[in-house]
């Protein structure tokens, strides 16, 4: 995984949010991943209104990553990562928690020991 992002409290996914995690995106894989991305990024995301408003848009563009048409939706098509959730929901099922910051702690530990 290159980014993961957790939304505060209350606060809203909006296209300027979502601008600024691209922005973040593009600024890891100009880093870390130097010379591994040779060819472009090839950009797929949900219908969410924030993903397809005219600023994400613009931002997209401007830091040159290619969108690719979403598919029909299909019960049987379903995004690269969903083999993951239902193995996060299994360790997080039947615990509570006092604060955000131990969900995060207890999902990154996990994430942290999948295999790529």
């Amino acid at each position: 995984m290159l980014l993961i992002d957790y939304l505060s409290k209350g606060q809203t996914i909006n296209a300027e949010y979502y601008a600024s995690l691209l922005v973040q995106l593009k600024d890891i894989l100009k880093g870390k991943r130097r010379g591994k991305v040779t060819k472009g990024v090839l950009f797929l995301h949900v219908n969410a209104l924030a993903h397809w408003a005219l600023a994400t848009q613009k931002k997209l563009a401007y830091l040159g990553f290619q969108c690719l048409d979403h598919p029909p939706y299909s019960p049987d098509l379903v995004q690269s990562d969903y083999h993951l959730f239902p193995g996060l929901k299994k360790q997080l099922k039947g615990r509570h928690f006092s604060f955000g910051a131990e969900v995060i702690a207890v999902a990154e530990t996990w994430l942290d020991g999948q295999t790529s």
